[in-house]
């Protein structure tokens, strides 16, 4: 839904209302490239094991292994399953903070320690090895979240997760995805 900011319309924010994003909790992540460019590789189906299958680019081993690295930067988190698409990347992450006392709702400004943070960091420190390494990548400027609720909603993330390559030639070749 698009709202009037200053005169001007906006899109309005895809966060939870009311939700404090540094909280104890698991978070269901999507994060795409600029435009939806397959810089991440391509999705192949292997003789062997007949298993679908990301032909990896160096920057998708970036993606992937500044994934994992998450929680030494920012040790509150544990990250969880993930995979990595030719033009994006499905991922949880765990907020490991049972002690926390303080409800701080999400809010324009500055912000640490939340999930907006933690996923500008890991998307900056892709970005910087590409530049370094003067590979061309770019990142969409926002990301899709959704605060996993239960158990089940869990399991069924995780076993989309797992799923989503699969899938992914499924939809290539005209065949609907059973799991949106």
């Amino acid at each position: 839904m698009e709202d009037k900011f200053q005169k001007k319309y906006r899109v309005s924010s895809p966060r939870l209302p009311g939700w404090d994003y540094g909280s104890h909790g698991l978070y269901f992540v999507t994060i795409c490239t600029k435009d939806r460019i397959p810089y991440f590789g391509e999705i192949i189906q292997t003789d062997i094991s007949e298993i679908a299958m990301l032909r990896k680019t160096e920057i998708a081993e970036i993606a992937s292994d500044n994934w994992l690295k998450i929680g030494e930067f920012h040790p509150y988190v544990i990250p969880e399953d993930f995979v990595v698409m030719p033009d994006h990347l499905h991922g949880i992450l765990f907020f490991n903070k049972p002690n926390k006392t303080t409800w701080e709702t999400n809010k324009f400004g500055g912000q640490r320690n939340n999930l907006a943070s933690v996923l500008r960091g890991y998307k900056g420190s892709v970005k910087q090895y590409a530049d370094k390494n003067n590979i061309e990548f770019a990142w969409q400027p926002r990301y899709y979240d959704r605060v996993i609720r239960d158990k089940k909603e869990h399991e069924n993330i995780r076993e989309y997760i797992y799923d989503n390559q699969g899938n992914w030639l499924l939809n290539k070749h005209g065949f609907e995805n059973l799991y949106l």
